[in-house]
């Protein structure tokens, strides 16, 4: 069992225990409110497994993002995929996505990557943020990866579609 199951596991076990015996659940810290999954073997290299790993800092977070998506992922955009991921594999993705992060830990402006190449194109023309709370309308791994980035950090996930490059903004 991973570390983070685990920790997880004996927190609710703990505030289940305590609450049996007539203690305050509430008295106990608080279970992740997304638990990562143990890690998956065949996860790309690209992912911030290292950030994964950590317990949540927070239940909200206002992020931004680049999504690099690839040809093999047409079906979750219901046949509006970016013209440019048509054209890239799975691996020039991951290519993609290690430049941009070296970019911007060069300090490239991250709107400005942004805008010239997120595929996301609603975030990438507003330049809009995010707000990530357990509740809110996002992709599991974007929830996951957006409570465990410090603010200014950034950090890659994959989801069903393609490669998220995320930096917490507060």
């Amino acid at each position: 069992m991973n570390r983070m199951v685990y920790v997880w596991a004996c927190r609710v076990a703990l505030a289940a225990a305590l609450a049996g015996c007539g203690g305050s659940p509430a008295a106990t810290p608080a279970a992740p409110t997304t638990p990562v999954a143990p890690a998956d073997p065949g996860m790309s290299p690209v992912v911030s497994a290292d950030i994964l790993a950590r317990e949540p800092l927070s239940n909200t977070a206002t992020v931004k993002h680049i999504l690099i998506s690839w040809q093999d992922l047409g079906e979750a955009f219901q046949g509006r995929l970016d013209p440019r991921a048509v054209k890239r594999t799975k691996a020039d993705a991951e290519a993609l996505v290690r430049t941009l992060v070296k970019q911007l830990q060069d300090g490239a402006d991250f709107d400005a990557v942004m805008r010239t190449n997120s595929e996301d194109q609603g975030s990438a023309n507003s330049g809009k943020a995010f707000t990530v709370t357990p509740d809110a309308q996002l992709v599991i791994e974007f929830r996951q990866l957006g409570t465990r980035l410090r603010v200014g950090e950034i950090g890659v996930i994959q989801s069903d579609f393609g490669f998220h490059i995320i930096k917490r903004i507060t």
